[in-house]
């Protein structure tokens, strides 16, 4: 008798045990919520603006590391999965640039463990973010915010107007950025509005927390006509989209403590976008391959065309 139950004990442990395993790793849910891009609204907005639009795309690679598969997509197994820290530079006619994304900082690479770290390309970031007329972010992510927190004249740039942060990712800056310069945004007025923000001419802000509460996409129409949607971090990866795959729960409810359900909702609009809208180029958070296939149709370049040598401010 005791063997027997020590037998069914054993048998509704793996149960549970498997059970926790499928929906901590495994299954990635379906959104309960709806979330919507109006794309007419949105291309109207990166007109309404007076002045070029920007006429190119530069992308810099700052650090690379690798993601066990699981943890950019539910289910999809433990093998390492590469990843990149991204910027973009848009340029303008007028010889103007705006910034999508800053990198990371040499010490921002080693506390997130990076694989590598491109000092070269964290100079060109640095070289970029002084000269800008505009500088937004996905997100407050330090691997997305943090070459700007960085920034040896930080209190001088977030005081000239050019960095438009919106007050979430203000808010949320010592959450994710332990021993930022506090005292660098004395005085400085988040940029705040209610659902999509036009900033510049071809570029328009969307509201879409779920990843942080400070999220956004960044919605971009060049001079020919060309547009791209820079998605951040709602999705790591092109397949997240494909598949409308969240991260695993282990890693979107216990480390990111991110709004699942928005993700969701998020991944479902732009999987219904790209079928829509076969033209419009979305631009994953860390996924090498949409930006290496942009590089080769030559609608975006490699590398920032200049910069300097690599130095960042010392920490509080």
């Amino acid at each position: 008798m005791w063997l027997r139950r020590i037998a069914l004990a054993f048998i509704v442990l793996l149960v549970i045990a498997g059970g926790a395993y499928w929906w901590l790793i495994m299954e990635s849910g379906s959104p309960s919520g709806t979330f919507t891009l109006d794309v007419k609204e949105i291309r109207r907005l990166a007109d309404i603006l007076p002045g070029d639009k920007p006429n190119a795309i530069y992308d810099e690679r700052v650090a690379s590391f690798n993601f066990p598969g699981n943890a950019v997509l539910a289910g999809s197994g433990w093998g390492g999965v590469p990843m990149t820290v991204f910027s973009y530079k848009l340029t303008y006619p007028n010889g103007g640039s705006a910034l999508i994304d800053t990198g990371l900082t040499a010490r921002g690479a080693a506390q997130m463990g990076t694989a590598s770290f491109d000092a070269a390309a964290a100079g060109r970031v640095r070289g970029a973010i002084k000269f800008a007329s505009l500088i937004v972010v996905t997100h407050e992510h330090n691997d997305h915010i943090g070459g700007l927190l960085g920034f040896t004249f930080l209190h001088a740039e977030m005081q000239s107007g050019r960095v438009k942060l919106n007050p979430e990712q203000v808010a949320n800056l010592a959450q994710y950025n332990p021993g930022y310069h506090s005292e660098a945004f004395v005085g400085y007025r988040p940029f705040a509005y209610a659902r999509y923000a036009a900033v510049a001419p071809g570029i328009v802000l969307i509201r879409s927390p779920g990843h942080t509460p400070g999220s956004q996409m960044v919605f971009v129409k060049l001079q020919n006509g060309q547009e791209f949607l820079f998605i951040g971090d709602v999705a790591w990866t092109m397949r997240n989209i494909d598949e409308q795959r969240e991260r695993a729960r282990l890693v979107t409810q216990f480390f990111l403590k991110e709004d699942r359900e928005a993700v969701l909702a998020q991944l479902a609009a732009l999987h219904a976008l790209k079928a829509a809208e076969p033209n419009l180029h979305i631009v994953p958070g860390h996924d090498n391959a949409p930006v290496e296939a942009l590089e080769r149709a030559h609608l975006m370049t490699k590398g920032f065309s200049s910069g300097g040598p690599y130095t960042e401010s010392k920490p509080d």
